[in-house]
């Protein structure tokens, strides 16, 4: 299981907490949704599961041990904005290829363009660019997936194809996802649990 367990958080001692004595859990094949309003402090909550963050107190484990500090994290989190997560000096491939080369069906199911290999992170539109991401962190080391309002800025058929994508491949290697929106219907197809943020 992936937990948080007491976290708390904030950015300064100036600022309000965001996070107190939060607790939270995933099993291994839970498609969870977090349901809250933009600026609630979810993606804060995201950012701390896949070890981005530190938090002030508490812990998050993986199966009882810590996120590992160095290497590749087996929980990957999929940001609303994808040039957050790609060097945007590197040209596509590289990129790709960082943690592991997709698979062609994945490349194929993504419609991700291996033309697209030289080009450089500007060269490509948002849903081209978020198709990268989710390849990217659908390595085979990947245990769970935050998902972080990662199709908002989206055409809606960009959406349903890396929603289905996503989905089929989860179901298929039995991965946590952590779903995070304020979109409460999207929630609704797309999880099994869904929970209150920040009420929990």
């Amino acid at each position: 299981m992936l937990k948080a367990e007491r976290i708390s958080f904030r950015y300064s001692s100036q600022r309000p907490w965001i996070l107190q004595d939060f607790d939270l859990t995933l099993s291994g094949t839970e498609r969870l949704g977090l349901y809250g309003p933009s600026g609630c402090g979810k993606t804060t909550l995201g950012r701390i599961l896949a070890g981005y963050l530190q938090p002030l107190s508490g812990r998050v484990t993986l199966d009882g041990n810590p996120l590992p500090q160095k290497g590749f994290c087996p929980v990957q989190m999929i940001f609303q904005h994808p040039e957050l997560a790609i060097n945007p000096r590197w040209p596509i491939g590289k990129a790709l290829c960082e943690a592991y080369m997709p698979s062609p069906e994945l490349l194929q199911a993504l419609s991700l363009d291996p033309q697209w290999f030289d080009r450089f992170p500007h060269e490509l539109s948002n849903g081209e660019l978020q198709r990268v991401a989710v390849a990217r962190a659908l390595a085979p080391q990947t245990r769970y997936l935050i998902a972080d309002e990662m199709t908002t800025m989206l055409d809606a058929n960009t959406q349903a194809q890396i929603w289905q994508v996503l989905l089929q491949v989860a179901t298929h290697r039995q991965l946590g996802m952590l779903v995070i929106s304020h979109d409460r219907p999207l929630l609704e197809r797309v999880c099994t649990r869904i929970i209150d943020f920040p009420s929990g």
